[in-house]
């Protein structure tokens, strides 16, 4: 049973920074790709990053692009995703999930996670 834990979130006022934690247990993460999503007060959960497990490839979308940044520390056995010029529009909370790939259409497509279950996510808010 793959389990996740997010961590990392918090209030950050806009054009600040935050790196957000993806833990896993139980399982090695390098197996699995590893998609990073987010679900705004209201709004559907929609796709952030991902990372595959083979090559390490990424996709991000398009509202993060050159702004965010997800990597994987295999001896960690952690996912990250780093967050950078923050705007009020990211606040979020922000959840990870295991993936049998990582293809743009993690990013564009409806959430979905292939191994255990959504967490309890993380809060990010970005005011001032």
């Amino acid at each position: 049973q793959v389990q996740l834990v997010e961590s990392g979130g918090g209030l950050v006022q806009p054009g600040g920074s935050l790196r957000l934690a993806c833990v896993a247990s139980g399982v090695t993460l390098d197996h699995y790709a590893i998609g990073w999503f987010r679900q705004a007060p209201g709004k559907e959960r929609e796709g952030v990053s991902c990372i595959s497990s083979s090559d390490g490839s990424t996709y991000h979308a398009d509202f993060v692009k050159g702004r965010f940044t997800i990597s994987k520390d295999n001896a960690k056995n952690t996912v990250f995703l780093q967050m950078n010029s923050l705007k009020p529009e990211d606040t979020a909370v922000y959840y990870c999930a295991a993936l049998r790939a990582c293809t743009i259409g993690t990013v564009t497509t409806a959430p979905r996670a292939d191994f255990g279950s959504w967490g309890q996510g993380t809060q990010v808010t970005v005011s001032s």
